[in-house]
């Protein structure tokens, strides 16, 4: 039997190590029968070893979200390695330590910046720079955490995820007649190294799976991948703009 993606050729972003949900959702692709491409940014012999992990061997392309010339580069880059993409992946986000668990009102103009940029305007950065690579029926996937409302000491990273939800929405209108959907999968919180870098996180997590209707392991991301693979695949061809709520229900409650 055909998997879910069987064909499908995927760009994710974001895998650090291998609690990441990028490379979660990289995993469960390739076993659902995708190609996938990966990016990296930083430390890209860490995440050398973290890809051979994957069931598969994938290829590597360096990408800094805030290098011009990375994103000018960035579609004949991947070329090298598929002839086209039906699916992204956008697992990128970073605010300075003053944005995060820090006074609200202490964050200076030039952190706030920086944190926008990385987590919000990259979604619009990267899925222009891959333009010429997505075709009718493509799909264009980012991950968000629900902004939606305010969190303890997630403070400007949930105003940078704020905008990033906006520009979901726009960047949903602008290429709905090519035939691209853009949406988000927002996840309940998972114990990646990002999460672990986000002062008070702990006490989210811990009361977190308590809340949920359906209850909630931070320590497997199983869940969340699967959900953006769905987002990847054929299955939703009418939905975009959306926010796909994987939380275990924690949104509904009041």
């Amino acid at each position: 039997m055909p998997g879910l993606l069987e064909g499908k050729r995927l760009l994710i972003t974001g895998v650090i190590t291998d609690a990441s949900i990028a490379f979660h959702t990289a995993k469960v692709a390739q076993e659902q029968g995708a190609t996938v491409v990966l990016t990296g940014f930083g430390r890209m012999s860490l995440v050398e070893r973290i890809a051979k992990r994957l069931p598969e061997p994938a290829p590597l392309v360096e990408l800094d979200v805030q290098n011009n010339e990375h994103l000018d580069s960035l579609a004949d880059r991947v070329r090298e390695h598929v002839d086209g993409l039906d699916g992204v992946l956008h697992s990128i986000g970073f605010a300075p330590p003053s944005c995060l668990g820090a006074p609200f009102m202490d964050a200076p103009r030039e952190d706030v910046s920086n944190a926008v940029e990385v987590s919000a305007y990259s979604f619009k950065s990267l899925t222009g720079a891959l333009l010429p690579l997505l075709g009718n029926g493509s799909s264009v996937v980012g991950m968000d955490f629900d902004a939606r409302v305010t969190w303890p000491a997630y403070n400007w990273m949930g105003v940078a995820k704020a905008a990033l939800e906006s520009v979901n929405r726009y960047l949903a209108r602008e290429l709905g007649p090519r035939g691209i959907r853009v949406n988000l999968v927002s996840a309940g919180p998972v114990r990646t190294m990002a999460a672990k870098s986000i002062p008070g996180f702990s006490d989210l997590e811990d009361s977190w799976g308590e809340r949920a209707p359906l209850g909630w392991n931070t320590e497997d991301p199983t869940a969340v991948a699967k959900s953006v693979c769905v987002a990847l695949s054929d299955w939703l061809p009418a939905t975009t703009g959306s926010m796909i709520m994987v939380d275990g229900g924690v949104h509904i409650l009041g």
